[in-house]
């Protein structure tokens, strides 16, 4: 069971004191990335009823509590219960959530609202609320998923803390100033997208050679889990390990050449700025709102 649920420290900064109590966490507006969490949180051994989950359709809440064994709440319940809320909705549907509910300055809010800066919140909470940004990943659903923690104004070092702890049993997570969370949302929250991309056109490249598109798929498939796992416990650069790969004169060598003709490092470049620059559109867009 994570740490956070049973902690005995008060929350420095928090009106309220959370001492000897279990803290309930409610993911409000359980969408893909709210069920992440969601999910993560009972598999690491969290008591069903320290979680609340919302969804804005009853078929949604339906799904959710088959596939989980909890009791789907209104917003309303899961803000008066919960010590800690994660808003799991669309950045575009974050105001209206927040209109529509009185949240406490004494509850932690967690966002994963993809674009939406800490300060959206604080014009929107009362005043001392603590917030943390937080961009994770869908390689949660296999427990590898990279998550990254920004503090708000008014989040201490034991909000962070909290927030980490329900995050860990997704993965690895990390902290990183605000103004860095728009990169991060465009090269990890995007990232599985690109490297499926990359995967995929492997495999169809293996097709077109004569393979079997299940033979091409097992050997994109591993390869790319082999090349990951690799990069992450060699603690070597990408370069060395591409160049260890790479005879001269080679087949790689071939290969490599025909992916730089085509622009492959500014292709991944651009689509990256771009995948920021949307974040930070919908961050403009929604403010205005």
């Amino acid at each position: 069971m994570p740490d956070f649920l049973t902690r005995g420290d008060r929350l420095t900064g928090a009106p309220r004191s959370w001492e000897g109590t279990r803290m309930r966490v409610a993911v409000l507006g359980t969408g893909k990335l709210g069920e992440l969490v969601l999910a993560g949180l009972l598999r690491s051994g969290t008591p069903v009823d320290q979680v609340l989950a919302t969804a804005r359709r009853p078929e949604r809440a339906a799904e959710l509590a088959m596939r989980y064994g909890i009791r789907p709440v209104a917003n309303e319940v899961a803000v008066a219960q919960a010590d800690v809320l994660v808003v799991g909705v669309k950045p575009q549907d974050a105001g209206k959530l927040l209109e529509s509910v009185k949240v406490p300055a004494d509850k932690l809010v967690v966002s994963l609202c993809a674009g939406l800066p800490t300060s959206f919140f604080a014009e929107r909470l009362p005043a001392g609320t603590p917030v943390v940004r937080v961009m994770t990943n869908t390689p949660a659903l296999v427990d590898q998923a990279m998550s990254v923690l920004s503090p708000g104004e008014h989040a201490t070092e034991e909000h962070l803390a909290v927030a980490e702890e329900i995050f860990k049993p997704l993965g690895r997570t990390l902290r990183v100033p605000e103004s860095q969370q728009d990169a991060v949302t465009a090269l990890s929250g995007s990232g599985p997208a690109y490297l499926y991309l990359v995967v995929e056109a492997m495999i169809e490249a293996g097709v077109l050679l004569g393979l079997p598109r299940t033979t091409a798929h097992e050997l994109a498939v591993q390869t790319a889990l082999g090349s990951a796992v690799m990069l992450r416990d060699s603690g070597e650069h990408p370069a060395k390990l591409r160049e260890s790969v790479t005879s001269p004169a080679g087949t790689t060598a071939a290969a490599l050449r025909e992916l730089e003709v085509h622009g492959l490092r500014a292709a991944f470049l651009g689509a990256i700025e771009a995948a920021r620059d949307r974040a930070r559109r919908i961050a403009a867009e929604t403010s205005t709102k």
